[in-house]
């Protein structure tokens, strides 16, 4: 009886910390703010379109992404998509044909954001 508690024991916690390990190790595509503003919106469509998806800052605990943040997006398929940019401040701006790749980083930074309109 002994042994089986410790073979059970054992088993369990191997197992635990398999799960626990490659469940850290789940890389994700992540936009990287490397503006200078706080963002409350961040929208993605298709290179060329205006199909704009969900907001992506909701993926973010406070729903905002700081400068040099990084943001997990979700629903987004790889490919070239232009990028829809609100601030705190109310500024909107646009950043065109970003390659966004799975399981990779992809960055904006403020040299990159066109036809911004306050």
């Amino acid at each position: 009886m002994q042994k089986a508690f410790l073979v059970f024991f054992i088993a369990c916690t191997l197992s635990s910390s398999a799960f626990s390990q490659t469940r850290q190790q789940v890389p994700a595509t992540r936009f990287w703010n490397l503006t200078p503003f706080i963002l409350s919106e961040f929208n993605l469509a298709p290179a060329g379109t205006t199909n704009w998806g969900s907001n992506q800052c909701k993926n973010d605990r406070d729903g905002t992404v700081s400068p040099n943040e990084r943001l997990r997006i979700t629903d987004t398929a790889p490919g070239i998509y232009d990028a829809k940019l609100k601030d705190t401040t109310g500024r909107v701006c646009f950043a065109c044909n970003l390659k966004v790749e799975t399981n990779e980083i992809f960055s904006i930074e403020e040299r990159d954001l066109v036809n911004c309109q306050p």
